[in-house]
């Protein structure tokens, strides 16, 4: 199908932009003047984008798809303000839902809450109801919180061991409070690991749908774990099958153990999923946990918790075994860091097997407790950094209380990564931030929250310019999963893959970014989404 897009502002670098392009077989065959394109006399479909600006379309470096989907399907605590919100939202729920099984719901962040800002606990879903198990995972998704009816049906009580690489709260009498951390959440597969397969192709069809109204085209998903990745990959080969994979999906497949990864890499058959809209892509591994919940793993203890590091989910024997395993089986790897403790652990691990050149592309998911040395060897390693600027958006109340001042400064230094060349890619990490671009491009080059009450920038020196925050939601995310030279830029030869905005995202005040709104999203030259 042969297709003309003109009268666009289309973007194919700094202050660099063409009028119009041509389109056939989901490829950009020509791009130039509207003069230039609309002579070249094709019939075919001829597509008036009356001025507006044109972008390659939005590729998501980190999120869970089916994890957004999830969140649109179920109890959606985000943004709650109390814990008697909290309380009284998950009652009505139960009413007008008629739940009578288990009731999950996610999203809750106890630094929302007016007045006391503590976790949730047993006592709080006990008053919720004490009949079901309830869980309710935190909107980082690294802390879940359990009733006591829930600990029951598991026998979970004052004999249960800690977890590996996770932490139970306890009360003074041993007895779990009800709030589990990172590896310890496994102890509640019983219910989280329960969606039908009809009920995950659902939440990735909602999710694509989402992510479509928001101008992204490519996601790269971390849905995939070491105990549901054949379910998962099938789920998207039959949405694929029944042409509704509208988006170009590549996985980032999570594992924890060398067990697990040889089980994936020589027992799989990989090629049934490689198309050209689903992918398999890089290994990822977990190196410590979330900031909001303080289990990020730091080299010093927490500011507001004397004596708590976080939690360092391997040694660096483990590390440093796993990541020579990756390597040698020429695979990619990404591994989740936050604190920078657990990124020191990981750069370390990975200049043991990095020699001449990144070639396998590893990187690291988050990156944001950093200082000078450690942006000095991400750019040594040729490491890739894929990071969310939207985090800002709560974790500027938050990031000088958990680690100070002085260390604060240094982090989320997007703009330092990219002056100083360090393969830059965005995400969301979304359902943890919802999905829209705008939102974290916001964040990136003003500083603040989306609240907009802050008066001034924090940290204004690490302002991300614009062309430099698009280039890294695109081109950027592009290098990530090998396709620099098929996606990310409107130039021939390249997927018909782009989004088109109802404002000059370029020109407009970059306090008025996060209003921007997606008109028509084309993905391999069909319009798959188009504002009403």
């Amino acid at each position: 199908m042969e297709k003309i897009f003109y009268n666009g502002k289309f973007y194919q670098g700094r202050d660099m932009f063409k009028q119009a392009m041509f389109v056939k077989d989901g490829i950009i065959e020509k791009i130039g003047t509207n003069e230039e394109i609309l002579s070249l006399n094709k019939n075919c479909e001829l597509i008036d984008l009356q001025g507006r600006t044109v972008i390659p379309g939005f590729n998501d470096s980190h999120l869970h798809l089916e994890g957004v989907g999830y969140r649109l399907s179920n109890l959606n605590l985000y943004g709650l303000q109390s814990i008697d919100e909290v309380i009284e939202n998950a009652k009505k729920y139960i009413i007008d839902n008629k739940i009578d099984d288990v009731l999950l719901g996610n999203g809750w962040n106890q630094d929302y809450f007016v007045g006391e800002k503590r976790l949730l606990n047993r006592h709080d879903l006990d008053q919720i109801s004490r009949d079901i198990p309830i869980v309710f995972t935190r909107v980082c998704g690294h802390i879940l919180v359990a009733n006591t009816k829930a600990l029951e049906i598991l026998e979970i009580d004052e004999n249960t061991l800690d977890v590996e690489g996770g932490k139970i709260i306890r009360e003074d009498d041993g007895f779990p409070n009800g709030v589990f951390c990172e590896n310890a959440m496994k102890l509640f597969n019983k219910f989280l690991n329960t969606t039908t397969a009809e009920q995950r192709k659902k939440y990735i069809k909602l999710a694509i749908a989402h992510a479509l109204e928001n101008g992204v085209t490519s996601v790269q998903t971390n849905d995939v774990s070491g105990d549901n990745f054949e379910e998962v990959l099938s789920a998207y080969k039959e949405i694929e099958k029944e042409g509704k994979l509208y988006i170009r999906i590549t996985h980032q497949c999570a594992f924890e153990n060398i067990s697990a990864i040889s089980r994936f890499i020589n027992n799989f058959n990989e090629r049934e999923y490689n198309t050209n809209f689903n992918k398999i892509g890089p290994i990822k591994l977990f190196a410590d946990g979330s900031l909001g919940a303080r289990t990020a793993y730091l080299r010093d203890e927490y500011k507001d918790d004397i004596g708590n590091s976080g939690v360092n989910i391997y040694t660096d024997e483990e590390l440093d075994e796993i990541t020579k395993y990756i390597d040698s089986n020429n695979r990619q790897m990404l591994i989740h860091a936050i604190g920078d403790g657990a990124i020191e652990q990981v750069l370390n691990s990975y200049e043991k097997i990095i020699n001449n050149g990144n070639k396998n592309r590893h990187g690291i998911v988050h990156l944001q407790i950093t200082d000078e040395e450690i942006i000095a060897k991400m750019k040594k390693l040729e490491c890739l950094a894929l990071v969310q600027p939207i985090f800002l958006n709560y974790d500027i109340h938050i990031v000088e209380d958990r680690v100070g001042e002085r260390l604060a400064k240094t982090s989320y230094a997007f703009n330092t990564l990219v002056k100083k060349g360090v393969h830059v890619s965005l995400g969301t990490d979304a359902p943890v931030e919802d999905l829209n671009p705008f939102n974290n491009i916001y964040c990136a080059v003003n500083r603040k929250d989306l609240s907009g009450e802050l008066d001034k920038s924090w940290n204004e020196s690490e302002i991300m310019d614009i062309y430099d925050a698009i280039d890294a939601y695109t081109k950027g995310s592009a290098y990530v999963s090998f396709e620099e030279s098929i996606k990310g830029r409107l130039e021939e030869n390249y997927y018909a893959d782009f989004a088109v905005l109802d404002d000059d995202i370029f020109k407009i005040d970059a306090e008025r970014i996060k209003d921007i709104k997606t008109v028509m999203t084309v993905v391999g030259g069909e319009i798959v989404y188009r504002k009403q």
